[in-house]
C-alpha cells in the first residue's frame, strides 16, 4: 500500500458519564490532548533533538519518545538536564515514553534485570520531564500460559520503582502478544495490582489484532487512560496477518475511531491522544509534513467524535 501525505491531505476501572466538549481544540480540562510518538517518523533517522523540534512545530501539546534515543543522546554528551529545558522552552511535555524492560517474565534472574532496566529507563525519562512510561508485555509474548495473578504482583512492583520517581507505568496491550493482548486481562492485572495509579496504554491497532471488541471502551474508566495510541489500519490485509507496518493514520481505515472517542470521552477521559504509526511509506516522506498530517488527521476525528 502506497502512501502520500499530498493524496492523504490510575483509577477505578467502571464507567462514569459527562457532558461533550464543543470543540477538538488543544490540551485542557474539557479537551484531549495530542502528542507524537516520535516511532511514527523513526524511518526518517532523526535525532532526538530534531524529534523534539519536529513535534513543536507541528503544534502537538506533547512528545512520546523511545527511550533508548534519550540513552544514546545522554551516552553521546548530552545533557538531560539541558534536554529538558529545550523541551518545556519549546512548549511541549514529555507525557510517555516507550520502552521494552522485561518487567514481566516468569525468569526471576531475567525479572530481576528487567526490573534494574524499568528503574535505569525511568530514571532518563523522569529526568527530562516525562511522567510516564509503557509497560508492555516484553519477554513474555511468545509463551502464551501467564499467570494473571503474578502478573498483577510485578505490574504493582514497577509501579512502586515509578512511586520514588514520579514515573507512572501504563500497562499496554500488544495485540500479536501471547499474553495481555486482550482488554480484559489488562483490567484484570490493573485492578489485582491494588495500586491507585494503575493504568492502561490502550492502542486502536493492537484492541484489533489481539481480539478484543472496541465496545470494551464503554465499561473502561477514563480515568484509567491517560495516554491512548492512535492510529487505524486497512480491511486488507486481515487480522491474522495484519502487522505493525500496515498502520495508517487515523480515519484513512476501518477502525470506529469517533465511537472509540466518544465512549472513552463519555466515561471522563481528556487522554493525551498518541499518534504511534509504523508505516514504511510515511517514513519516506518529510517527518514534519507527516507530523503535521497526523494531528489533523487526529483532530478531524475527535471532530467527528464530539459533534
Amino acid at each position: 500500500m502506497s502512501v502520500s501525505v499530498a493524496a492523504a491531505g490510575g483509577a477505578g476501572l467502571l464507567a462514569g458519564s459527562s457532558e461533550h466538549a464543543q470543540a477538538a481544540g488543544g490540551a485542557g480540562k474539557d479537551r484531549f490532548g495530542y502528542c507524537l510518538n516520535t516511532g511514527t517518523i523513526r524511518g526518517q533517522k532523526l535525532s532526538l533533538v530534531e524529534e523534539i523540534e519536529i513535534t513543536a512545530k507541528a503544534g502537538y501539546d506533547a512528545i512520546e519518545p523511545w527511550i533508548h534515543k534519550i540513552h544514546e543522546y545522554r551516552d553521546a554528551g548530552g545533557s538531560l538536564k539541558d534536554l529538558k529545558k529545550r523541551i518545556a522552552d519549546l512548549g511541549i511535555t514529555v507525557e510517555s515514553a516507550i520502552g521494552f524492560a522485561q518487567w514481566i517474565v516468569d525468569n526471576d534472574a531475567q525479572r530481576a534485570k528487567g526490573l534494574e532496566q524499568f528503574r535505569v529507563d525511568m530514571d532518563a525519562v523522569a529526568q527530562i520531564g516525562g511522567i510516564r512510561v509503557a509497560a508492555p508485555p516484553s519477554g513474555a509474548n511468545r509463551d502464551p500460559g501467564l499467570n494473571l495473578n503474578h502478573a498483577a504482583e510485578r505490574y504493582r512492583a514497577i509501579l512502586e520503582i515509578g512511586d520514588s520517581m514520579g514515573v507512572v507505568p501504563q500497562l499496554e496491550t500488544w495485540g500479536p502478544s501471547a499474553n495481555l493482548h486482550l482488554l480484559g486481562e489488562a483490567l484484570y492485572v490493573i485492578a489485582e495490582s491494588r495500586h491507585p495509579k494503575a493504568c492502561l496504554l490502550p492502542d486502536v491497532y493492537h484492541t484489533y489484532k489481539g481480539g478484543s471488541d472496541f465496545n470494551a471502551y464503554k465499561a473502561i474508566s477514563g480515568r484509567t487512560i491517560q495516554v491512548f495510541h492512535l492510529n487505524d489500519y486497512p480491511a486488507d490485509p486481515p487480522r491474522a496477518t495484519i502487522a505493525d507496518k500496515d498502520r495508517v493514520m487515523p480515519g484513512d481505515g476501518i477502525a470506529p475511531i469517533p465511537q472509540i472517542l466518544r465512549d472513552v470521552y463519555d466515561n471522563g477521559c481528556r487522554a493525551m491522544l498518541s499518534l504511534e504509526l509504523f508505516h514504511p511509506g510515511y517514513w519516506q516522506q518529510d517527518a514534519l509534513e507527516v507530523a503535521k498530517l497526523g494531528l489533523a488527521k487526529m483532530k478531524a476525528c475527535v471532530l467527528q467524535a464530539l459533534a
